[in-house]
């Protein structure tokens, strides 16, 4: 492995580096920031964890220091803790350059980010439906000269799909521009992404099968599903006692059982904290420096903090659920053994979820191993268990949760410029067109079925007169 200097970095990005604790360049690196300084285009594709945010801010600032003009770079990424964690790198590394960046994701003031682009910062990190909103409705600001387009992890399996909100914004981007594209799993869009960069890209590939770090250590626990709890319970307890000093990300598959799961683990004292799409920005925000700094020991989160997110600290990543998509498993067990640091993932598997179990390991090229419990400690706690995860669920019910995550729903459209009654009647009509096509489709299926089911009588009929006529002659 070379040393950064060996890439054509400047004197100051390299001090920068060391400061942050990067002595020397990962290959996502070493391969990419060369072509990239050289003007190509660029297609980065590596694990979790392997330095690829850092691998196309470091070209960008030093060609923003060689010719400093603002909008300089546009970087778009799928959800807003990812945006808050790039932006924050642009800070840290772009400090000597007195760095402007500007961070424009939903659930903010649309007003105060539009003030925020009209004066022209260097690096804008956003989310594209809300970057393409303020395209629509504004013209305060222009991304008509910017030098760098770059995306990271906006195009993996399991995103959302941001086809009409990326058209809105090509269109609205210079032709002339250098396009930088990052991922955890870029093969399967490269079609997509080649429309997209045009400027005789470089295309990079980390060379391994395996699409999980060798530091992860990477286990199983079978278990009812009635039992679940009583075995997220008996984990924590077990890495506290063993390890007081780690962090730990538990992963679930809903906003409400994210709140539940937290409001639980703090019954048992734990030291906890949640994350979840339903929870006002500044909230989420809060939530996430207070797991950075180990304030809390404990994030319990939804899918919304598995891509990116980058904290050192965590040394455990236990899965509540399995996850549907195997590439879903993959952002979420990266959140630890990064940048090659050891790290652990567990996964509660229930008697419904084998399938899925296998559709995993055929992806990541390496079967999970079972992770040793005491069953006997779990049945002690199963009671105990049970009886507060229903005084939890019967608490969150009299706060009117799923009331308050429709109300915020409509504060956030509000925010972001949209009328909450109009597009509650689109998603009404859009039901309607829904419900209209699958009647079609079952006329058409049942018009089929007595299609087929009268040739079959048929048939059957023209057999039983060709017996009957072999059965006269005879």
């Amino acid at each position: 492995m070379s040393e950064f200097s060996a890439l054509g970095l400047s004197d100051w990005l390299i001090d920068q580096c060391k400061q942050m604790g990067i002595s020397k360049p990962t290959p996502v690196q070493e391969n990419c920031v060369p072509p990239i300084l050289q003007g190509r285009d660029c297609m980065g594709c590596a694990k979790t964890g392997s330095g690829k945010t850092a691998a196309f801010v470091l070209p960008v600032l030093q060609k923003l220091s060689e010719d400093p003009y603002g909008i300089f770079c546009l970087v778009l990424t799928p959800t807003r803790e990812l945006a808050y964690q790039i932006a924050e790198q642009f800070r840290v590394l772009g400090k000597p350059l007195g760095l402007r960046d500007c961070m424009i994701v939903g659930g903010m003031d649309m007003v105060t980010q539009a003030l925020e682009l009209s004066k022209k910062p260097h690096i804008v990190v956003a989310t594209p439906g809300r970057l393409a909103d303020h395209i629509r409705s504004s013209n305060t600001f222009s991304i008509k000269k910017i030098r760098f387009l770059a995306t990271d992890r906006l195009l993996e399996q399991g995103c959302t799909d941001f086809t009409k909100d990326l058209e809105v914004i090509l269109s609205a981007v210079p032709a002339k521009r250098q396009t930088l594209l990052f991922s955890a799993t870029l093969t399967d869009t490269l079609q997509e992404l080649k429309s997209i960069a045009m400027n005789k890209p470089f295309f990079w590939e980390s060379k391994s099968e395996v699409r999980t770090v060798e530091e992860l250590d990477q286990r199983y626990i079978l278990t009812p599903e009635k039992v679940k709890d009583a075995y997220l319970v008996h984990l924590i307890q077990k890495f506290q006692d063993e390890h007081e000093d780690w962090s730990i990300i538990i992963f679930t598959n809903t906003c409400k059982n994210c709140q539940i799961l937290t409001m639980m683990l703090q019954e048992f004292n734990f030291p906890t904290i949640s994350l979840h799409s339903t929870m006002k920005q500044k909230q989420r925000f809060a939530n996430l420096a207070k797991f950075k700094s180990s304030v809390f020991k404990i994030l319990i989160a939804t899918d919304v903090a598995a891509r990116g997110l980058d904290i050192p600290t965590v040394q455990v990543v236990i899965n509540h659920n399995t996850p549907g998509l195997p590439k879903m498993y993959i952002h979420r067990v990266g959140r630890t053994a990064r940048a090659g640091r050891n790290g652990v993932s567990i996964t509660l598997v229930t008697q419904y979820d084998i399938h899925l179990v296998h559709c995993i390991e055929e992806q990541i090229q390496t079967k999970l191993k079972e992770h040793p419990v005491e069953e006997s400690e779990v049945l002690k706690i199963l009671t105990q268990v049970n009886v507060t995860r229903r005084a939890c669920e019967i608490k969150l019910e009299s706060t009117d949760f799923d009331e308050k995550k429709e109300t915020n729903k409509r504060v956030q459209m509000i925010l972001e410029g949209k009328d909450p009654d109009l597009e509650q009647k689109r998603r009404e009509e859009l039901e309607k067109i829904r419900n209209q096509k699958k009647k079609f489709k079952k006329k058409i299926n049942e018009a089929i079925q007595k299609k087929q089911s009268m040739i079959l009588k048929k048939k059957l009929l023209q057999k039983k007169l060709r017996e009957k006529k072999g059965t006269a002659k005879q």
